[in-house]
């Protein structure tokens, strides 16, 4: 039987990363590796300058104090018996649309296992304040998850998709999307402490998007799940040429 790694970066808590587990048992062989708190934003970070430690909470459940890039490491380096067939990290509470991938854990996770030979995706859904429909991406997993085992996935590519907060008979289809370019209007807030000392807080804001109709965000503003793939090599092979026949002076 296929074994599979799951992961995420809201936490071994989250609801989204239980669905998500629910729906890879259907699958094949579930093992969860992930951050013992919600590690969101913190990218392809991995732990270096202090010990790890790996908890386990119940059978097939491993929690770990470090990044999800730490937990995908550890899971495939050591905590499995075996390498796992395919890593699968979410259900994120948010969407992770354009350019913030570079910032996911969610995302990071995927990566990661993609670096270390590892057929990964990862499946985030939009947010809303009214709760998520997991069941809706969940339900989307098990069929990525089955075609990625069975057809597997272009070398060095991940998969990252999207879900619309909805009920599954409202979603409109699926569309194979690219990157899409997100700008954030004052997402830096000042505040200040009960000495006066002025911080700074990070996050929020109003976003905006360029117009493309191709584009992971336009597909779920539609109602369509956005699958996106992701390669890493982040080579600009144009540039590359251009700079190669003009910058011969160098």
């Amino acid at each position: 039987m296929a074994l599979i790694l799951v992961t995420n970066d809201d936490g071994v808590l989250s609801e989204g990363l239980m669905a998500l587990f629910e729906a890879m048992k259907e699958v094949a062989e579930a093992v969860i590796i992930a951050p013992d708190r919600e590690r969101s934003a913190t990218s392809h970070s991995l732990t270096m300058h202090r010990p790890l430690r790996v908890t386990e909470i119940r059978e097939n459940i491993y929690a770990i104090n470090g990044t999800p890039t730490d937990c995908v490491t550890l899971g495939i380096g050591k905590i499995l018996k075996r390498t796992p067939d395919l890593v699968a990290s979410g259900i994120n509470k948010g969407g992770n649309l354009g350019d913030d991938i570079t910032y996911s854990g969610t995302v990071s996770a995927a990566i990661e296992g993609t670096i270390l030979g590892v057929p990964s995706f990862a499946i985030s859904m939009l947010w809303d304040d009214g709760g998520f429909h997991f069941d809706t991406a969940s339900a989307f997993a098990k069929k990525i998850a089955r075609t990625i085992l069975d057809k597997g996935l272009p070398r060095d590519t991940l998969l990252n998709v999207n879900v619309p907060n909805k009920k599954a008979q409202f979603i409109e289809g699926v569309k194979f999307t690219k990157q899409g370019k997100r700008v954030y209007c004052n997402s830096i807030q000042e505040t200040y402490d009960p000495w006066g000392k002025k911080h700074y807080w990070i996050g929020g804001g109003s976003p905006s998007w360029e117009e493309d109709e191709k584009t992971d965000f336009l597909a779920v503003e539609s109602g369509f799940i956005s699958v996106t793939p992701l390669h890493l090599d982040l080579t600009n092979y144009d540039a590359l040429s251009n700079i190669k026949n003009e910058w011969k002076e160098l």
